[in-house]
């Protein structure tokens, strides 16, 4: 082993200490947790040359040393593979996820599960709509003069809508009206959806003109983005465990996770389904969440990606672990979504 990868057991190993101690991590400590197969003078002159390195640093109090961002980051970076869950595992993780009866309940179910595996807060981003095509466009009368409205998209959206009428309607023309709305929409992306209903007013039979006016405006209220149901966070709580892991900014960050605009740009960075995003401390654009660590992948399909998820925690965190569990999550629920 060269000098070069020895430093870098010293780190992994002091990694390791303090995320599950959260103790300043010694020299002494060092050698006689791990087998690092050398002297403590010589583990002593390797965390010398880490400190200068920034990599490792000493907090006021303590004789110990703890990772630096830069530190935290070495070590994601040369995890040459992240550990897969057990067999176990991942089939618990299937099952509680397939049970799901909608597409809120798989969301909802998704972020209490990576909450409970991490410990830390799960956030998942609603399918994006615009790449969502219709399936069906339900259209049942409620009242003589009042219709409910269901859009259903492939990727398990349900939007519920009403429209009154101002006047009572046959169940004959209903249906004309579902036909007509089906063609005009079925198997299209909801922005060339949208388009298509805007045009259907003009060309309506003159008894069903008024009728389509209304119904087209609220369809194209449903079609266009819920920016307030694009988030969906669980397990919140979890980053009051360790208060000392956020000095001073731990209000900060819970205000900043309120802020969806924070979070989804920390998701928007995960394109693709394939990738494990990690960003470390001072790396986070957002100056709130400078004091965290945002393990993030997008979910879906290489082709239709719908989303983005992952974990915000502090920047001391067992990556391995959390990097797995947002992969495996990831994947089934994609999976999931995909099929439905």
């Amino acid at each position: 082993m060269n000098a070069d990868e020895r430093r870098f057991e010293v780190l992994r190993a002091i990694v390791a200490d303090y995320v599950s101690n959260q103790e300043p991590v010694g020299s002494k400590a060092l050698v006689e947790r791990h087998n690092l197969g050398v002297s403590s003078a010589t583990v002593r002159n390797d965390m010398a040359s880490l400190e200068e390195d920034g990599y490792i640093m000493q907090p006021h109090t303590s004789a110990g040393r703890v990772p630096t961002d830069k530190g935290y980051r070495l070590f994601v970076d040369r995890l040459s593979e992240i550990k897969p869950l057990s067999t176990a595992e991942r089939k618990a993780i299937h099952s509680f996820l397939e049970d799901a009866l909608d597409l809120d309940d798989v969301l909802r179910r998704s972020v209490r599960l990576l909450a409970q595996l991490t410990r830390q807060v799960a956030v998942i981003q609603y399918p994006v709509l615009s790449g969502s095509n219709v399936r069906h466009l339900e259209v049942l009368r409620i009242t003589p003069a009042r219709l409910m409205l269901v859009l259903i998209t492939d990727t398990g959206r349900v939007d519920q809508r009403s429209v009154d009428l101002g006047d009572v309607i046959t169940e004959d023309n209903v249906a004309r009206l579902r036909a007509m709305l089906n063609a005009a929409m079925v198997g299209r992306r909801l922005s060339e959806a949208s388009a298509k209903v805007a045009e259907l007013p003009d060309q309506s039979p003159g008894d069903l003109r008024a009728v389509m006016i209304r119904i087209s405006t609220v369809l194209i209220e449903s079609l266009v983005e819920h920016p307030e149901e694009r988030l969906v966070l669980g397990g919140t709580a979890n980053l009051t465990r360790n208060v000392a892991d956020f000095p001073g900014s731990l209000r900060q960050v819970l205000e900043a996770l309120e802020e969806q605009v924070v979070v989804l740009k920390l998701l928007a960075a995960a394109r693709d389904p394939g990738t494990i995003l990690v960003r470390i401390g001072e790396e986070n654009e957002a100056a709130e969440m400078r004091s965290t660590s945002v393990v993030s992948i997008g979910y879906g399909s290489h082709d239709n990606l719908l989303g983005g998820m992952g974990v915000v925690g502090p920047t001391r965190m067992d990556y391995p672990g959390t990097m797995a569990a947002v992969r495996a999550v990831a994947t089934y629920v994609g999976e999931i979504l995909t099929a439905r």
